[in-house]
């Protein structure tokens, strides 16, 4: 059939196709990526609450003698760790699986944008992490006294915390040869990013060389503005934890999508 005939009969050229706009591309990503619900759930329930949880109590019910500053910094690290395990975590085993089962070079033959699915992928789990950071937020409060100052900016600064959490998920996840080693990888990273810094504990409390490289880790920068957003007081250092955390995101980010193998349109 002529290009002619084929337009006259409704259809139009393939020359003529455009791809979905961005905000379809971006919309349809993100309800797929969704649906990986079904086979997280039941890791968002035993690492994306429990741990929290677990974390909270052993530290918060033994510390109570240290005072309110220790246990404000045990709730917020609390919810550090959820977004640990729920972004970077499951990010990064995200990309991993759909490396081994060539998800990514399925992807690669749609009319989609690569930078669309990172970003559909990270916002996904921070939403699928949602009821882990309020069920970790509420079980403090009830449980450890820790008093809410809920701040606006927690609108903003809650997701800017997941983001570069999940993009170093994302590079673990495109760089991992196998599943397997992506695992392992997250688990000592997630480790190591709550022992750098004053994460979960209060500075005075940590020798001075942990503090010092806590400024190399976005968990430290996550900490501090959860505490500030959440139990206040803001004080002039949030804007230095979220410029921190936007330009880690963007590093992790763009070199995550670098690294995917792609054919753009």
């Amino acid at each position: 059939m002529s290009p002619e005939t084929s337009a006259q009969a409704g259809h139009a050229p393939a020359a003529e196709r455009r791809p979905p706009s961005r905000r379809a591309q971006f919309a349809d990503l993100l309800l797929i990526q969704l649906s990986n619900y079904r086979w997280s759930w039941r890791g968002m329930i035993v690492t994306g609450m429990a741990v929290p949880l677990v974390n909270m109590l052993a530290l918060g019910l033994i510390g109570r003698p240290y005072g309110p500053e220790y246990l404000v910094h045990v709730l917020a690290g609390s919810i550090v760790v959820a977004l640990l395990f729920q972004n970077q975590n499951n990010v990064a085993a995200n990309f991993a699986y759909m490396r081994a089962m060539g998800t990514l070079d399925f992807f690669a033959t749609l009319p989609v944008r690569r930078y669309l699915l990172i970003l559909a992928t990270v916002i996904a789990f921070f939403l699928l992490s949602v009821p882990s950071i309020l069920v970790t937020l509420l079980a403090g409060v009830l449980v450890l006294g820790v008093p809410v100052q809920l701040h606006p900016l927690a609108l903003l600064v809650l997701p800017l915390c997941a983001v570069p959490l999940a993009g170093i998920g994302a590079l673990v996840g495109v760089f991992g040869r196998t599943p397997e080693l992506v695992g392992s990888v997250t688990l000592l990273i997630t480790i190591a990013l709550l022992l750098l810094g004053p994460v979960v504990v209060p500075p005075s409390m940590l020798p001075d060389w942990v503090v010092h490289t806590g400024y190399a880790s976005p968990a430290s920068y996550a900490a501090s503005a959860v505490r500030q957003v959440l139990f206040g007081p803001v004080t002039g250092r949030l804007w230095l934890d979220v410029g921190a955390l936007a330009g880690l995101s963007c590093l992790t980010l763009w070199i995550a999508g670098r690294r995917v193998q792609w054919r753009e349109r």
